[in-house]
């Protein structure tokens, strides 16, 4: 027995080192004429290094048993490996999922006056902090602060780069070291393992939670109330929602309380919207103006959500408190890039005009008349011809914003009969690798696609799609 199994080991050492043998060296492999086309074009060291890395990968696999691979594989996976290298992976696709703020997706898509000016400040230089009128240094900040605080009534603004941005600076220039008092039922995950509380405890502000998960009332957070207490915290059930036997602590109940013993309230909004969701159909969103007129010290929110413009994080409020933050030390390791600021400042542009809905592409697609969006999925049914049916839907709004509230909608439903079942998965990845890709969504054995998350001016692109699609799984 143990003859035989050294023998067997004898076997396997000569087999692994036959195949060893054949690996080609480096030399070899760089000889080969397509790896020399590529040297034409990329560094001579890196191509080099990328022979090296998938040779010495191969070693390591024949000695875990398996065959040396041929020169053409070999060369074959350096092509493809340098090729991935020099092309991004980051690709625009066409929403048709049915959620609107698509976090996956990248959130909100950007008007036409937003990127153009970001291409314009990206292609060259800006008076990002430079004063033209003095030729000294001036701020980012004031491109935008007069406009944010002209749509919401505030006393000042700040940009920074994400709402989690805005709530960590808040609690760590106004309250390190103290209290901060906050609904049980509002210490909450809002996605992506952002935890309230964790932030709270990155910024050294103490959490002082009051009230119940589904209970709150005014007098938990008075009774709450110490020397130590720097602020009252709200924050906004933006992508859950509580139901039945509740109560909650309205904000100006907050604010009152605050006034009353020399504290201010932060409004960590999320979402933040200027406009009334409840005039499509939707559960209010509280809108920024309304908390800044209630009287709260700061109210935070997010540039990318229902705002409709790039990711950012808006402070806005008292002087008193902002000044505060734009001293700050984090608030240079926040704030927001030239690319952005300019994207922001055009989507805002579009509320000062009153032209958000014609403009911006998340409102364009919230107030979007049904019959529209129907019309628009019996020309995409078409294209698919005896394969899909127009079947009545939800839109989500997506984005952590409008928890459980919807719009409705007009799908194109592929698979909903019998014979069509092995359809939805195959014709979604074809959907996939179209380019651009169309992204719908799969529930059960159908797959979904939603023209309400689609712009008017894709649909073009989406016809063609789905036309070749079907042509090629009928090959």
């Amino acid at each position: 027995m143990v003859l035989k199994l050294a023998l067997g080991i004898v076997e396997y050492l000569g087999t692994m080192e036959n195949e060893l043998r054949r690996l080609p060296s480096v030399d070899r492999v760089i000889s080969e004429e397509r790896i020399r086309q590529l040297r034409e074009i990329y560094p001579h060291s890196l191509v080099v290094d990328l022979v090296r890395q998938r040779l010495e990968e191969d070693r390591l696999a024949i000695t875990h048993g398996s065959t040396c691979p041929s020169l053409d594989e070999i060369v074959d996976s350096i092509c493809s490996r340098l090729q991935t290298l020099a092309q991004s992976s980051l690709r625009p696709v066409i929403n048709a999922s049915g959620v609107i703020l698509h976090t996956n997706l990248g959130r909100a898509p950007l008007s036409r006056e937003a990127t153009t000016a970001m291409e314009l400040v990206a292609a060259g230089y800006c008076n990002l902090e430079f004063d033209l009128d003095s030729g000294a240094r001036g701020s980012r900040n004031v491109h935008i602060e007069q406009l944010l605080c002209q749509l919401t009534g505030a006393e000042a603004a700040l940009i920074v780069n994400n709402n989690a941005s805005a709530v960590l600076l808040t609690l760590t220039a106004l309250a390190k070291r103290k209290e901060v008092i906050v609904s049980r039922g509002q210490a909450v995950e809002i996605g992506g393992g952002f935890r309230i509380p964790d932030v709270m405890r990155q910024s050294g502000a103490k959490l002082v939670e009051v009230g119940t998960t589904n209970c709150t009332y005014i007098y938990d957070y008075e009774q709450a109330i110490s020397p130590r207490t720097a602020a009252l915290l709200r924050v906004h059930a933006s992508n859950f929602r509580v139901e039945g036997f509740t109560h909650s602590v309205t904000l100006e109940e907050m604010v009152a309380l605050g006034d009353k013993h020399g504290l201010p309230v932060f409004d960590d909004l999320g979402s933040g919207c200027f406009l009334d969701t409840t005039a499509f159909g939707l559960t209010p969103e509280p809108m920024v103006q309304q908390s800044i007129a209630l009287g709260v010290g700061l109210a935070s929110f997010s540039g990318d959500k229902l705002v409709g413009g790039p990711q950012a994080g808006v402070i806005v409020g008292k002087k008193l408190f902002v000044d505060k933050l734009k001293r700050h030390p984090l608030a240079r390791a926040l704030r927001i890039d030239k690319i952005r600021l300019a994207g922001l400042v055009a989507t805002l542009v579009h509320y000062l005009k009153g032209e958000a809905l014609e403009k911006i592409p998340v409102w364009r697609m919230i107030s979007m008349p049904l019959d529209d969006v129907e019309r628009r999925a019996r020309l995409w049914a078409q294209a698919l011809g005896d394969l899909a049916q127009v079947i009545e839907g939800e839109t989500m709004i997506g984005g952590g914003s409008l928890p459980g509230s919807t719009l409705s909608t007009r799908l194109v439903a592929i698979g909903e009969k019998g014979g069509q079942r092995n359809l939805a998965q195959p014709l979604a990845q074809r959907l996939r690798h179209n380019e651009p890709a169309v992204i719908g969504r799969i529930s059960g054995d159908v797959l979904l696609l939603d023209p309400r998350s689609v712009l008017p001016e894709e649909n073009d692109v989406v016809l063609r799609a789905l036309s070749n699609a079907v042509a090629g799984l009928k090959q």
